[in-house]
């Protein structure tokens, strides 16, 4: 009996050792509550809700219709209206357990507008204090120890990954809500030509539709990944082979619809979406960083990010030392075969492959996805539960035989 006990619990335990969670959507938590869809929109707007869905551990002091009516009866811009809501993105996890218990009555919070760079000081930090008659109250730092916006409710909480929280009212921070210059008037294309981007700044030109995506992304943020001019001339024929299309596509990619820091950058390892991004047409790529080296990684190159032209929020610029290629356009490259010496020959004739076209020419379906994505997305899935898979059914079959 012991042994059958023994036995479901290690069934058990396989069942749901290789399970796993996806991430969370603030935009569809929020969705969830009609008296927040004001603030929900402009975390959409400002490109809040991507950066927030990346991260872990973290929290959002929300605020319902009335209160964002209040911040936009003063017409800020789109810049300082971000600026104003990543004050509300604490970095850490505040589940209402945790605000009514906070160690010594008061807790100091970073948040998103701490991470940006763009707040001095200790400005971009975040007093909570557990207050008398049970209440919590919130106070940015630049706030000259004011404490008069309250804890509400909890919205949703999913310990320790994300708690959305209602608060009274905005966050008050002349700092952060301090009037920002529209950032639309910059020439992106002005900026890359002056610091080695020229060729890539030449086909932008080239392309209005592409270079107007560019341009209407700006004031919600944007990052560039812009390859330095010698790569992009060697690449140039191969560009030129693009369909009408496939440029435009091939040009957005180079743009992320947020902004990132180099700071962020060096920090969020991981699957960025673009400009070119739609559906399934993910033209995505990889970041990973080593120390202060940040790479770009696709299915067939690895950039590195050489030098940045520009760093103030919500515009980034960054040279690459190679031209990143979408997999949607652009083959993966053949894995190299390996040579075994006096080897002999063999005698069968193999059929010529037909994927052997050069890594970075055009796909025959630029449309569709390799039939591996799948498996890229579910490998590290696959491999911790055929590991444990192995384990359990080696120690069932010991039980079985005692």
């Amino acid at each position: 009996m012991q042994r059958l006990t023994l036995l479901l619990s290690l069934l058990f335990f396989l069942s749901t050792a290789t399970t796993f969670t996806r991430g969370h959507n603030i935009t569809h938590i929020l969705g969830k509550h009609p008296s927040f869809s004001t603030f929900n929109h402009y975390l959409t707007l400002t490109h809040l809700a991507g950066e927030i869905n990346r991260r872990t551990t973290i929290t959002i002091c929300a605020v319902d219709n009335a209160a964002m009516s209040e911040l936009l009866s003063k017409h800020p811009s789109i810049a300082t209206i971000k600026n104003i809501l990543s004050l509300h993105v604490l970095l850490d996890y505040f589940g209402t357990k945790k605000l009514h218990q906070i160690r010594e009555g008061t807790a100091l919070a970073a948040t998103m507008f701490q991470a940006t760079g763009s707040a001095p000081g200790s400005s971009g930090f975040v007093n909570i204090t557990d207050v008398k008659g049970g209440k919590v109250g919130f106070g940015p730092e630049d706030n000259e120890g004011n404490l008069d916006v309250f804890y509400v409710k909890s919205l949703e909480e999913i310990p320790y990954n994300i708690s959305v929280i209602q608060i009274s009212k905005v966050l008050p921070s002349d700092v952060a809500a301090a009037p920002t210059p529209e950032p639309s008037a910059m020439n992106i294309t002005d900026i890359m030509s002056a610091h080695g981007c020229k060729v890539f700044a030449d086909a932008l030109i080239a392309n209005p539709e592409a270079s107007k995506t560019y341009q209407d992304n700006i004031d919600g943020g944007l990052t560039v990944f812009c390859p330095l001019d010698d790569p992009f001339k060697a690449f140039s024929p191969k560009f030129k082979n693009l369909t009408a299309s496939g440029k435009v596509s091939f040009l957005e990619f180079f743009g992320v619809p947020i902004y990132q820091s180099l700071a962020m950058l060096k920090s969020n390892n991981g699957i960025m979406n673009t400009l070119a991004t739609d559906g399934e047409k993910k033209f995505d790529f990889t970041v990973q960083n080593d120390g202060e080296e940040v790479t770009l990684k696709t299915r067939s190159v690895t950039a590195k990010i050489a030098g940045t032209l520009i760093d103030e929020q919500p515009l980034a610029i960054y040279t690459t030392d190679k031209v990143l290629l979408p997999k949607e356009l652009f083959k993966a490259a053949p894995a190299p075969e390996k040579e075994v010496a006096d080897a002999p020959k063999s005698s069968k004739h193999k059929k010529p492959s037909s994927d052997g076209a050069p890594s970075d020419s055009p796909a025959d379906s630029p449309d569709g996805d390799p039939a591996d994505q799948t498996a890229d997305d579910n490998a590290s899935v696959t491999l911790h539960g055929g590991r444990v898979v192995a384990v359990v059914l080696s120690l069932c079959s010991r039980l079985l035989l005692l």
